[in-house]
């Protein structure tokens, strides 16, 4: 079994997200989850266009892009892809709709061992009927950052909060962990220019920060801050 790595909340930040995407190996059976929220930034149809890049040239099972609540608010007619300044350009008319067409069929979440993977959360209160007792909304939308010990060992990556809210420190923008069950990848790459990445080894159970001198166990934040 090959590692999986997972990143959230690039909102348009190409750059970023080809640097984040650097640092991963999509060799033998290693894949990458993307968490949602790829648009509403800089560059939002770039990104997009790498994704279907990704997806076309490793398959849709090796790379792996979850719903997020912006492509929500696309899906729905309530936020253009590329902001608000490209509501009336009408020359990407056919290019919107081919992006929403694949944004409406993206997964709410992503399962393999003890480990879920999602854009924002859980309905953790229905324990191991979590599939079926979450809304699409809590997938997507869920707020505030839940923390503490899930059920029966399972653990939640997600993004969708900022860590820098979660942590309390403005300045944290790297992996949270709460010590329990959760990993929040947030790292609000509009205000710090930072894409987390995680490196997830599900048959351990361990989890990684991976840098570009390794990668690093994660520690409970409380420790290592």
């Amino acid at each position: 079994m090959g590692y999986i790595y997972a990143m959230s909340d690039i909102h348009g930040c190409l750059d970023a997200f080809e640097y984040a995407l650097s640092l991963i190996d999509l060799s033998g059976d290693n894949k990458i989850v993307l968490l949602g929220d790829y648009v509403h930034g800089p560059d939002s149809y770039g990104v997009l266009k790498k994704i279907m890049h990704l997806q076309n040239k490793y398959g849709t099972d090796k790379v792996i892009a979850l719903i997020g609540n912006h492509e929500d608010m696309v899906c729905d007619g309530r936020w253009p892809i590329g902001g608000i300044g490209d509501e009336n350009d009408y020359t990407r008319e056919a290019e919107e709709d081919l992006y929403i067409a694949w944004m409406q069929g993206l997964p709410r979440y992503y399962v393999e061992g003890n480990t879920i993977f999602v854009h924002a959360g859980i309905d953790e209160e229905a324990e191991d009927l979590w599939e079926w007792g979450t809304d699409d909304f809590t997938f997507t939308e869920k707020y505030p950052a839940q923390t503490g010990r899930f059920y029966d060992k399972m653990v939640i990556v997600a993004g969708h909060i900022g860590t820098a809210e979660i942590s309390g420190n403005p300045r944290f923008h790297d992996i949270y962990f709460d010590g329990a069950s959760h990993y929040y990848i947030d790292g609000t790459v509009l205000d710090s220019g930072i894409i987390p990445v995680i490196k997830v080894d599900t048959e351990n159970s361990k989890y990684y920060r991976v840098t570009e001198t390794g990668d690093w166990l994660i520690l409970p934040y409380d420790e290592e801050n």
